[in-house]
């Protein structure tokens, strides 16, 4: 997954004016305490850091 493809998701799910504030300030276990921001910009994939937003959004497993 690129990042295009991230922040699109995010998008869709959050609203194109609040997906980028919520990966900002939400804390999330499964990036090992950061932010989603946080973890993009230490180089998590963006794979990766999707799954821990579906998971802890409890999203449809169609999305994930």
């Amino acid at each position: 997954m690129r990042h295009t493809e991230f922040w699109s998701r995010m998008e869709a799910h959050f609203g194109s004016g609040y997906a980028h504030v919520w990966a900002g300030r939400h804390v999330l276990a499964e990036l090992e305490h950061r932010t989603v921001a946080q973890a993009l910009e230490s180089g998590e994939s963006p794979k990766r850091v999707w799954r821990a937003v579906w998971a802890h959004e409890r999203l449809p497993a169609r999305e994930r």
